[in-house]
């Protein structure tokens, strides 16, 4: 007996949005992926083809949907210049709007609406965790993305849908995000700190990353800014240290500063997303009763590794 009707994706055609549809298949009676091309659907997923930018029939695609997702973003792993930076916040805050005149105009809207934002909204913090009452706001370019984005989302108000900006820490999964990079690092015996190593981590495994937009959508009373992080913040040293002991590899090749900044010019990406100290907590979610399957980090590296604990 599925639990759920209908299940929408907006953008949902990248590594998120399938480690969400793959959740949400065994759940719903339909996953509805809205994407700008075809792609290859199975079972109970199809795929509704929209520009993120206008109206069409995907439209009745989100009657009666028991919740939305929307995903949608340019990927930020690239030099801030000018033409990217304008990118970076079109490509959210115009699906946004978008959606919200959509939503707002319905009369049988999804009944949840999660916009997966970003943790990295947050102050570089190397003192003590960042919750949803008590964060700072940092500044920077990154940040100034997030405040955009999440005041397009919240500025319509949509009284038949339930609003939740679904502030996401860095996703670890087997097949594709930050973990496979990081891996491939210790595999090269490059995985040693990165800068001073003392940047604070906030990731989050996939499976919970999944778990926390059903543990929403099952509770009706959660709405507003949600942290989505694992209780437990690693250091970037103590990162890497848990994926070289896992994989077996004892040493790996600090990388300084200066080397980042470099290696950063060379494959067009900015040093911030390494540098940054990310201290997030999932205050909210905590205080809700949700139980992370994966708390601690060496046992969710283990499970990412398939290896035995």
């Amino acid at each position: 007996m599925k639990k759920f009707g209908k299940i929408v994706l907006a953008g949902g055609s990248g590594y998120l949005g399938k480690v969400l549809a793959k959740h949400y298949s065994d759940l719903a009676i339909e996953v509805v992926i809205l994407s700008r091309h075809q792609i290859a659907c199975s079972a109970n997923i199809r795929c509704e083809i929209w520009d993120a930018k206008t109206k069409g029939s995907w439209v009745d695609s989100l009657v009666g949907a028991d919740m939305l997702i929307n995903l949608c973003g340019k990927n930020v792993n690239c030099r801030y210049n000018e033409q990217n930076k304008a990118e970076i916040i079109a490509s959210r805050v115009i699906p946004t709007n978008l959606l919200n005149t959509v939503v707002s105009e319905m009369q049988q809207p999804p009944k949840v609406w999660i916009n997966v934002t970003s943790a990295t909204i947050y102050r570089h913090a190397e003192d003590c965790p960042q919750t949803e009452a008590n964060g700072e706001i940092g500044y920077g370019f990154s940040i100034e993305v997030c405040k955009q984005w999440e005041a397009s989302f919240f500025e319509v108000a949509t009284p038949k849908t339930r609003k939740v900006a679904l502030r996401m820490g860095i996703v670890f999964g087997r097949a594709d995000g930050a973990f496979p990079r990081l891996l491939n690092l210790v595999k090269f015996g490059l995985g040693g700190k990165q800068g001073d190593g003392k940047q604070m981590v906030s990731w989050v495994h996939e499976q919970d990353a999944a778990l926390c937009t059903q543990w929403i959508l099952e509770n009706d009373t959660m709405e507003g800014v949600i942290n989505c992080t694992a209780p437990n913040v690693v250091s970037n040293e103590n990162l890497m240290q848990n994926i070289r002991n896992a994989y077996g590899i004892s040493f790996g090749l600090p990388c300084p500063t200066w080397m980042l900044s470099l290696g950063a010019w060379l494959i067009g990406t900015e040093t911030e997303l390494i540098l940054k100290s990310r201290w997030v907590k999932p205050q909210v979610l905590l205080d809700s009763g949700f139980k992370f399957q994966h708390p601690e980090l060496p046992a969710a590296v283990r499970d990412l590794l398939s290896l035995r604990v």
